[in-house]
């Protein structure tokens, strides 16, 4: 019913930039808070920012300073600009979304399938 879409991901070296963008499609009536989660090898999940539909951020301390959220209600889209990239940011970042199918429905989370960031020289 809805689809996430990642893309951005790739190899860069310490120091460098990235930009993460996710796309939201399918039966939306509307998207509530929309953010990024990262899982690296044999660790769990964990939260990197989130960005409500008022505009409100929040970010993981690791990458506060470093990374910011932005989004797009109009494109349904999420982005994560990711600078100073360390080897430690390494894993697979995932979008998260809260939304709404119809306005009888109640906000459900859907997640997209990840794309690999690789931080290494």
């Amino acid at each position: 019913q809805v689809q996430l879409v990642e893309s951005g991901g790739g190899l860069v070296q310490p120091g460098g930039s990235l930009r993460l963008s996710c796309a939201a499609s399918g039966m939306i009536f509307r998207i509530g808070t929309m953010g990024w989660y990262r899982q690296a090898p044999g660790k769990q999940r964990d939260l990197v920012a989130t960005i409500t539909d008022g505009l409100i951020t929040n970010y993981a301390e690791s990458v506060k300073g470093r990374f910011s959220i932005s989004r797009d209600n109009a494109e349904k889209a999420v982005y994560l600009q990711m600078n100073n990239l360390k080897p430690e940011d390494t894993a697979d970042y995932y979008c998260n979304a809260n939304v709404k199918i119809n306005p009888l429905h109640p906000m459900s989370t859907y997640w997209g399938k990840g794309t690999l960031v690789t931080v290494s020289s």
